[in-house]
């Protein structure tokens, strides 16, 4: 019965790759192996652990991992619904009315940086989705957009990586005493740099950016700008404040972050009912900038593709599949470093969070070892390899509808090879000192 969980873990994630091919939305398979694997769990009545690699009943651990789960959808909901709320209103007009759409690598720059810095401060995920709403601005040509948003993905899992609260397996292990903020910060600053820098590089040679951005007449008015409303600027610079206050909220508090965007999300919302976009506005045209507006704009099927997925990874660390994997490759491959850097490219098919608990339940490393740093550099970034490696993908894979083959052929080798500098700058680093 476990080869038939391994199996229908295979089998969804192999038609979930070749989505367009079969003409099936991703978010059906990845249902159908979530459902199919707990269902035969049960019915083959497999032993289980719960999150403490203890024996455990299958009711008290599916419940785990659905409130887990919910952690992350609720997360997710309040994120895209704050974003969607300042697009209504035209926040985002303030910012590309002040961009020059103009040199392609001048805006890949932009870009990137901006990913790098907002995954730092808000997380990777949340910054994916303000950037893709963004881009959606900046660059309304779809064939050009996917380019940048791919980049993006890149930037923000890399910003996330060298921050307590930039991605889950980062606050994981500080939350679990394995890393400081300090110790994190300062190791992985670099290597998270080169990680993107080498990418971006690349990107410098490639025939896709060069030249200026396209820019349909038809979406630009007489000035070039689009026409902003009178809460524009409140909502836009709410909504970031908004965000920016969720990691505030979870360190002073120490709440899990679902509960600070649930907060921010409320405050948004009442602003939004209170303040008046247009003079003398009816009520019915009042209702294209509510929040109910924001809710109906909000794409479900991607969230219940993360649930779908998240439902069958954690069915196979349920079954301590995850565990054994982790547990073969240190036996065989005595050189842990390498073994790191297998669980980063791992990472890219697995869900990072599950490979990362695994690691924290293997080893017993002092507080900020360089190891957990590698392993927090190495699922951080590895996910970048493949949309649906990371968060912050499948959000992007939602949102912008990218072909995961697509990605596969155009992206991934430019993912892998940052992920190597990155890398490489720190075992370089580390040697150093």
């Amino acid at each position: 019965m476990l080869t038939t969980v391994i199996a229908c873990f295979i089998i969804g994630y192999v038609l979930i790759v070749f989505e367009h091919q079969l003409r099936l939305d991703k978010t059906v398979p990845a249902l159908l192996m979530g459902a199919i694997c707990w269902a035969v769990v049960s019915l083959g009545e497999l032993p289980l652990i719960n999150h403490l690699h203890e024996p455990d009943s299958l009711e008290h651990v599916l419940l785990h991992h659905i409130g887990k789960i919910a952690e992350i959808l609720i997360f997710l909901l309040g994120a895209m619904t704050i974003v969607e709320l300042i697009d209504l209103h035209k926040g985002f007009a303030v910012i590309t009315n002040k961009l020059k759409a103009g040199n392609k690598m001048q805006m890949l720059w932009i870009i990137c940086v901006l990913a790098f810095f907002l995954s730092s401060t808000l997380d990777n995920l949340a910054a994916t989705i303000v950037l893709v709403s963004l881009l959606r601005r900046l660059v309304p040509d779809k064939t050009e957009r996917l380019w940048f948003v791919s980049f993006a993905v890149i930037a923000a899992n890399a910003g996330g990586a060298w921050s307590p609260i930039g991605d889950v397996t980062t606050t994981m292990l500080w939350i679990g005493k394995k890393v400081t903020t300090v110790g994190l910060i300062s190791t992985l600053v670099i290597p998270s740099v080169a990680c993107v820098l080498v990418p971006m590089l690349i990107a410098s040679f490639k025939k896709v950016f060069r030249g200026p951005i396209t820019q349909p007449d038809h979406m630009l008015n007489l000035s070039g700008k689009t026409d902003l409303v009178a809460s524009s600027n409140l909502m836009l610079f709410a909504g970031i404040a908004s965000l920016i206050f969720v990691p505030v909220f979870k360190t002073i508090t120490h709440l899990p972050p679902y509960v600070g965007m649930m907060l921010s999300l409320s405050i948004m919302w009442m602003i939004s009912e209170y303040v008046k976009p247009e003079k003398n506005m009816s009520v019915d045209k009042k209702h294209h900038y509510s929040a109910h507006q924001a809710l109906s704009r909000i794409e479900l099927p991607s969230i219940l593709f993360f649930l779908g997925i998240l439902l069958a990874v954690g069915s196979l660390e349920s079954l301590g599949v995850l565990n054994q994997l982790a547990e073969t490759l240190d036996t065989y491959i005595p050189i842990r470093e390498a073994v790191v850097l297998i669980l980063g490219v791992a990472s890219a098919v697995i869900d990072n969070v599950p490979l990362v608990a695994a690691a924290m339940g293997m080893y017993t490393f002092p507080i900020d070892d360089p190891m957990w740093h590698f392993i927090a550099y190495s699922a951080g970034t590895g996910g970048s390899m493949l949309i649906i490696g990371s968060a912050a993908g499948v959000a992007a894979m939602g949102m912008e509808k990218i072909n995961f083959i697509w990605y596969l052929k155009n992206i991934s080798w430019i993912a892998f090879a940052g992920f190597l500098a990155g890398a490489a700058a720190f075992l370089l680093m580390n040697n150093f000192y």
